[in-house]
């Protein structure tokens, strides 16, 4: 709301006309920028004209693709993304604070200014023909979703998986779309050679819930047909209940992990909401604006299972937690989990299928 005073935006939120169909309420400068951003209404064009946030998309020359890390919690050592922002919006992604790498806000700007790595498939196979690469799960998707929107048009992630298929190795994909599905025709011959799962995130099952907590985003239902097509297609296909947040969708656990395994899922995983840096004020706004009344019971929560605090990053604690609430949590996992007969075979990608690819002007290997 505006202040009659001084006209700034007391609240720092942008005005739901400007905003609408966006997943931040606000759009504060990056932590590392020197100077801070105000709407002000100086008496020559009130705020309500300001132009609505719009979705652009700049083309990125990266210089390398396969991003790697050591963190002892996760399952992969190597990941790609092919795009740099999220037009899905979600509210809750840990994601949104590297946009502040960029000069960007984590909030709006994360999900309106958008990054296309458009030579992803050219670097991709320069550095499989590297003479050092050896081959492990590459994860495509773990930061930002390699099938929002702008993929329908743009194709970077179909190229990268054309890439990976030709050389036969293995990738882990992560996604909340079903455009998952338009690429069944790649997906299915890598799955008959072991080189392929997919894993679909399901934050829950409420249509309204999801509009808001994911705007732009596919509905859940749409999610769950994705699961079954890619089961049907023989794919290895697991449910992400991700993230789960207290007294938000915490109660729907068992159904979202029942309805896809009727779907086909045959794995499945949970994490539990990250509140890192910008994001635990940008959450913080939002419960404000479409969950006032469960807002301080959200927080309270999510800070009993850190220590008190928002968040703790800490290797093995920052996407399980600890305390009795994140203990109860864990356990009703696991008990549905056994109930449904989710992860008794947790399939291992193959690597020795891999052929390196050979780059023009480079020598063909003899077998």
């Amino acid at each position: 709301m505006l202040d009659s005073e001084t006209h700034v935006l007391a609240t720092g939120t942008v005005s739901e006309d400007r905003r609408h169909g966006r997943g931040a309420r606000s759009n504060a400068s990056g932590r590392f920028e020197s100077h801070s951003r105000h709407d002000v209404d100086d008496g020559w064009e009130g705020l309500g004209e300001l132009a609505p946030f719009k979705t652009e998309v700049r083309s990125e020359p990266a210089r390398s693709i396969i991003t790697r890390n050591d963190s002892p919690d996760i399952s992969f050592d190597r990941s790609i993304n092919p795009y740099r922002g999220c037009e899905h919006g979600c509210t809750y992604c840990y994601a949104r604070p590297s946009h502040t790498y960029l000069g960007h806000s984590a909030g709006l700007d994360f999900e309106t200014k958008l990054y296309a790595k458009d030579n992803a498939a050219v670097l991709l196979e320069r550095e499989l023909a590297a003479p050092g690469y050896t081959p492990a799960t590459i994860a495509l998707g773990s930061n930002t979703d390699p099938y929002q929107p702008i993929e329908r048009g743009r194709r970077i992630t179909r190229d990268v998986l054309e890439v990976l298929a030709r050389c036969r190795h293995p990738v882990g994909i992560v996604t909340k779309s079903s455009l998952v599905t338009r690429d069944i025709d790649i997906l299915v011959p890598m799955a008959r050679q072991g080189l392929v799962k997919i894993a679909i995130s399901v934050t829950t099952l409420d249509r309204r819930l999801a509009r808001s907590m994911e705007p732009r985003a596919v509905t859940p239902a749409k999610r769950i047909e994705a699961i079954r097509q890619l089961a049907e297609a023989g794919i290895p296909t697991a449910v992400m209940v991700a993230p789960i947040i207290p007294s938000l969708n915490d109660s729907e656990i068992e159904d979202i992990l029942g309805t896809a395994h009727a779907a086909g899922a045959r794995e499945a995983g949970y994490v539990l909401l990250r509140l890192p840096l910008e994001l635990k004020e940008l959450f913080r706004e939002w419960l404000a604006t479409d969950h006032p009344d469960r807002a301080q019971r959200v927080i309270k929560l999510m800070r009993s299972m850190h220590g008190g605090k928002d968040y703790v990053s800490a290797f093995g604690v920052r996407q399980r937690g600890t305390g009795p609430y994140a203990d109860q949590i864990a356990l009703r996992f696991r008990l549905a989990l056994k109930r449904l007969g989710l992860n008794e075979r947790r399939q291992s990608l193959r690597t020795d299928l891999f052929r390196r690819p050979v780059l023009p002007g480079g020598q063909l290997t003899l077998l």
